[in-house]
């Protein structure tokens, strides 16, 4: 299990692989889905060195708003493009401002902040009940892409531990393929994307998806039905 200085490295030098794209907001969605699930394994990352980031940003932006760190970068930069590359600049400060000042702290224990949050649960079962109930309190806004980082982060935490994937995970995986064939694709593009072409926003595509969900999970009954009735 790679250390998450490690993780960031390696995305910072291949967004796309992990996240499509140069993005704070996927980024973070990304990292909040891998902490979690690691938090939920009750397993501990070698190293937590974002420990008292969301503080340290707040006190350089000279902020009391309640904004999670990516939304001060985002604020401060004018871009979510310009944040990604800003959050590692000052991270890196951060970090080097923690080991001269001896402030590490015993991390023998997963500490996550507020922000970083999640309820212990499998997120591919709980997909259409909690967050689609309140997609606010585990994604920060209304977003596909989010909801889309976030399982990412999640499954790579899972396969990086060995964990085998649950009945719901191995069910989402046909997903992506189900959607290709939906709407006539077959350009290599995630599911998140496809959805999010053909809607007006993130909102609407967030909205879109749990409608396509249900289908795509009504259909699979219905062919296991079929086979065995067949």
């Amino acid at each position: 299990m790679m250390n998450l200085s490690t993780l960031l490295q390696k995305i910072k030098e291949n967004p796309v692989m992990y996240i499509d794209k140069p993005s704070i907001t996927c980024l973070k969605s990304f990292v909040g889905g891998y902490l979690g699930q690691l938090s939920d394994l009750g397993l501990t990352p070698e190293g937590y060195p974002m420990e008292g980031f969301q503080e340290w940003i707040q006190e350089r932006a000279k902020t009391n708003l309640t904004q999670s760190w990516a939304g001060i970068l985002i604020f401060s930069c004018g871009s979510d493009r310009n944040a990604f590359y800003r959050f590692f600049e000052l991270f890196e400060k951060f970090i080097k401002q923690k080991n001269d000042s001896k402030i590490q702290g015993s991390e023998d224990v997963l500490r996550l902040r507020q922000d970083l949050m999640f309820p212990r649960f499998d997120i591919y079962n709980e997909i259409l009940s909690n967050i689609k109930k309140r997609p606010g309190m585990f994604l920060g806004t209304n977003s596909i892409t989010r909801l889309d980082m976030l399982l990412r982060g999640y499954s790579l935490a899972r396969k990086e531990v060995d964990v085998p994937p649950t009945e719901p995970e191995r069910e989402f995986q046909g997903f992506q393929s189900w959607v290709e064939e939906k709407y006539g694709i077959n350009s290599g593009q995630s599911w998140s994307k496809i959805i999010l072409f053909y809607s007006v926003d993130e909102h609407e595509a967030l909205q879109k998806f749990f409608e396509l969900f249900e289908e795509y999970l009504n259909s699979n009954k219905s062919s296991e039905v079929d086979e065995i009735c067949g």
